[in-house]
């Protein structure tokens, strides 16, 4: 008895403990069904987003892509380091500009389009780098310009180093021989345009020093015409030379007359009132008064021209020597520079200076299957991490 009593009340809560259970086990049953369900569809869109493109990359990357080889070429701009004439003449500076400035051009001029039209032109890039399977990394056949020189810079790639001057470029197309003429096109095309600007620079310098040439020589013209015509109007070759003349003859005068005044005072002192010696050397000695008058006048005024004074003549005339003699130097010097700038225009004082030769590739580096693959595979599974990060952040909120 005591052991069923004992039984009993034991039984009690034993028997609704078991009903209690089933329950949460239904409950616990229904949650992880629930979560088996939303794991299913997580696996689901990680092999959708995720695995099924990472499948179809690699095999497009390992079974259709096709082959890609590089080469490279670098180069610098150079510059002659000579002494023009024409810095000897007269301290004027080089007549060509600084290397550095040629280089930033040619390093843009190769990444445009003009660039890019002068390789097609020579060797028809559309045919190169179309590759019907290869749809991808290849360039369409009936591209437009455009997208060519969108492809050009993905195909194309130039380093410049700022520091020491240089320009790598890095080619890659289908066949290495492709590439090694691409980039060969590119060292030619590159050294054609520095020859054109540096031409055209020279050209400019030629053309500017013979515009001076010939306006120092038009100015020595005037200045000689001015002289000989005031030559031909003054009827003076050399007012210095005239004047030493004219002071010349009236010093001679200037003795006479003191030899005149000598004889008279003698014959006063020796002879009678009378004499006639006395009229005649009085008579000398006004002649010669009135001939230093005479002379004397034309140091103020022209004997070809009474109305200009003389002075003013000698003014004028020594203007119109430092006239000349400006014109003279300024014709040397011209002809000098256009001297200069002639013989430098007649030899290439910039040219590009290959330190590595366009090569040729014997392996292929392109594309970089696995670390496109990798990259692919990185971003794929970021953005499925992300989707599902967003998936539960609304859930949660609900």
């Amino acid at each position: 008895m005591k052991e069923q009593t004992n039984e009993g009340p034991a039984t009690g809560p034993f028997v609704t403990q078991p009903t209690a259970s089933k329950k949460e086990r239904i409950a616990d049953g229904v949650t992880q069904a629930r979560l088996r369900l939303r794991h299913r569809g997580m696996l689901i869109l990680f092999a959708v987003w995720v695995v099924l493109p990472l499948i179809v990359a690699a095999f497009y990357l390992y079974f259709i892509a096709e082959d890609q080889y590089e080469s490279r070429v670098g180069f610098s701009v150079r510059k002659e380091e000579t002494s023009s004439p024409v810095e000897l003449l007269g301290g004027i500076t080089e007549l060509s500009g600084n290397s550095s400035s040629d280089t930033d051009f040619l390093y843009k001029y190769i990444r445009g389009r003009q660039m890019m039209l002068s390789v097609d032109a020579k060797l028809n890039l559309r045919e190169v780098y179309t590759r019907p399977a290869d749809p991808v990394f290849a360039l369409k056949r009936n591209a437009s310009v455009e997208e060519m020189e969108d492809y050009w810079s993905r195909v194309v790639k130039v380093f410049y180093d700022t520091a020491d001057g240089l320009i790598e470029v890095r080619v890659v197309a289908f066949s290495p021989e492709d590439a090694k003429r691409i980039a060969q096109e590119i060292f030619d095309e590159g050294s054609r345009k520095i020859n054109e600007l540096t031409a055209i620079a020279r050209d400019d310098s030629t053309r500017y020093a013979e515009i001076e040439r010939d306006r120092a020589i038009e100015r020595l013209k005037v200045a000689r015409q001015a002289l000989t015509a005031f030559r031909i109007r003054t009827q003076i070759v050399d007012p210095e030379a005239d004047i030493e003349g004219r002071m010349g003859l009236l010093n001679t005068l200037q003795t006479q007359l003191a030899t005149a005044l000598i004889d008279l005072d003698l014959l006063l002192n020796n002879t009678n009132p009378g004499d006639p010696r006395i009229v005649q050397t009085q008579q000398r000695i006004e002649v010669i008064e009135d001939r230093i008058s005479e002379e004397r006048n034309h140091f103020s005024t022209s004997s070809a021209s009474a109305d200009i004074p003389y002075s003013s003549l000698v003014g004028e005339y020594e203007g119109l020597l430092v006239d000349l003699k400006f014109a003279e130097e300024s014709y040397i010097a011209s002809l000098a520079a256009y001297e200069a700038a002639f013989a430098e225009a007649q030899r290439q004082s910039r040219y590009l200076a290959p330190y590595v030769s366009p090569t040729l590739a014997e392996i292929s580096e392109f594309p970089q299957r696995a670390t496109l693959l990798a990259l692919t595979g990185g971003f794929l599974f970021i953005t499925w991490a992300i989707a599902v990060l967003i998936f539960y952040s609304i859930r949660d909120r609900r």
